[in-house]
């Protein structure tokens, strides 16, 4: 019926035209593969290891929801710019894994509640890297280095980890960082170069963790911070100083912490009498007869007199007294950090190849699976939800029992979600592609319905040329 090189070829350059064929690289089974950008969805599907023939040239991978337990080198293209991981089973990342990955732009390996430890190297050479998600794994520490060259990062998600300590300078080459949340960890302490070298940090979530003590310089860099939350620790103090060096500051939140409004409170008081932004309140817990009274509200009379040397410099803010006794407690807590970190030494790295030790440095001990706690915060529930929980969303900071800012704005202001293009918190399902798939989708040709009809077009096409020769 049709002639050698006619019809027949006619047909297959229908299809080809009306977008119902695509001459492209194989697609993993169970995947769904998209063109314009490259795009391979497998989410939701039970793997239990990355899929083989993912195409070479895929820009966006996306394999939330799955049972993955391991990444390892050569399971992904360096020409991959968005790769979401996010809830599976990983408990191991080859340290060469992303290597050579130069056009990766975002990176999610949240809630890979197994993953407690990361080579140092694990994200090197990512120089365009903008977003790095590892809430809710349950890291024990970060190795120094760890996030050396990433000048590019602007959001990292920390949260919901189990960290009790941060090194010196881990920060230090997030030259353009903007966001950092460390909420929801076992943090006990910030000493002075903990987060150096973040000079354009816009918000810093820091509550919910056991911070009993703040070096008076830990925010000596932070010169454009506006969003600090500290609330729901264990702090009793804080000094004056330590907010001093802020000006940018809007947003200040430091309910929930046993604070001992006695004469080592006067500098913080004064701070807080010429501080113009929306702070919340500070409940007093001692001395007795000032007990449930806020901070803020309180004369300079209420507060207890004692002597200058007392009161952390005569009261003055950053007095050389409060100076020698911040230096004094520093080297308390280095001390018992050392000490912690050697009572571990015995332990191993969780699931780690014999070849990928690391140097015979200590490495982190082994906890058991972080419990599921009551704090509201959608990074915790995305299991078969996507990416999303709607209301109490990624990282939402307003902890129970925390009072409403005292600024009528402040309904408008969520600190801990990036502006709305790059929001990650919005409504997705496991069972559609997200929401960069449905784009490229709703410009497809090639639906089931589609796909019949160009094909019927095609052959119609076809038996008319016949016909009318």
């Amino acid at each position: 019926m049709f002639r050698r090189g006619g019809g027949g070829l006619g047909v297959l350059q229908l299809l080809v035209l009306c977008g119902c064929l695509e001459l492209s690289s194989p697609c993993p089974r169970d995947c769904i593969c998209y063109t314009s950008p490259s795009t391979v969805s497998c989410q939701a599907h039970n793997f239990l290891s990355v899929p083989e023939e993912i195409p070479a040239q895929s820009e966006r991978v996306f394999l939330q929801n799955n049972r993955i337990q391991r990444l390892l080198r050569g399971h992904f293209s360096p020409t991959t710019a968005m790769l979401w991981l996010y809830s599976n089973n990983i408990s191991y990342i080859q340290a060469s894994t992303f290597h050579g990955f130069t056009r990766l732009e975002e990176l999610d390996l949240g809630d890979n509640r197994h993953l407690r430890a990361l080579a140092s190297d694990t994200f090197q050479g990512l120089s365009r890297l903008h977003a790095l998600h590892l809430y809710h794994c349950g890291l024990l520490s970060l190795p120094p280095g760890i996030f050396e060259g990433l000048s590019s990062l602007q959001y990292l998600y920390l949260q919901d980890n189990q960290l009790e300590f941060l090194e010196d300078d881990l920060f230090v080459d997030l030259l353009n960082l903007s966001h950092l949340f460390l909420h929801g960890n076992k943090l006990w302490s910030l000493h002075q170069n903990t987060f150096r070298g973040l000079g354009v940090l816009d918000r810093l979530l820091l509550h919910q963790n056991r911070l009993q003590w703040v070096h008076r310089l830990a925010f000596h860099d932070l010169r454009r911070l506006t969003t600090l939350y500290l609330f729901n620790n264990s702090l009793a103090e804080l000094s004056g100083a330590c907010l001093a060096v802020l000006p940018a500051l809007e947003y200040l939140r430091l309910n929930d912490n046993p604070w001992e409004c006695d004469c080592k409170a006067l500098p913080l008081w004064d701070w807080l009498r010429r501080f113009r932004g929306s702070t919340s309140a500070l409940g007093c817990v001692s001395p007795p007869e000032l007990r449930g009274r806020d901070l803020k509200g309180l004369k300079k009379e209420d507060l207890p007199s004692c002597s200058a040397g007392e009161a952390g410099g005569g009261g003055v803010v950053g007095g050389e007294d409060e100076l020698g006794e911040s230096l004094v407690k520093e080297e308390d807590h280095r001390l018992n950090h050392r000490n912690h970190r050697h009572r571990h030494n015995h332990h191993q790295y969780p699931h780690l190849p014999h070849g990928d030790q690391h140097n015979g440095d200590p490495p982190p001990p082994a906890l058991p699976r972080p419990p599921t706690g009551s704090r509201r915060n959608c990074t915790r529930h995305r299991g078969r939800k996507g990416k999303a929980g709607g209301q109490g969303g990624v990282n939402e900071v307003q902890g129970e029992g925390e009072e409403k800012d005292y600024d009528p704005g402040e309904a408008k202001h969520d600190p801990s979600t990036p502006p709305r293009r790059r929001n990650k918190c919005v409504p997705r399902t496991s069972v559609g592609p997200p929401s960069g798939v449905q784009r490229v989708n709703g410009n497809a040709a090639c639906r089931p319905t589609g796909a019949f009809l160009c094909l019927l077009l095609a052959v119609l096409l076809s038996i008319t040329a016949v016909i009318l020769r």
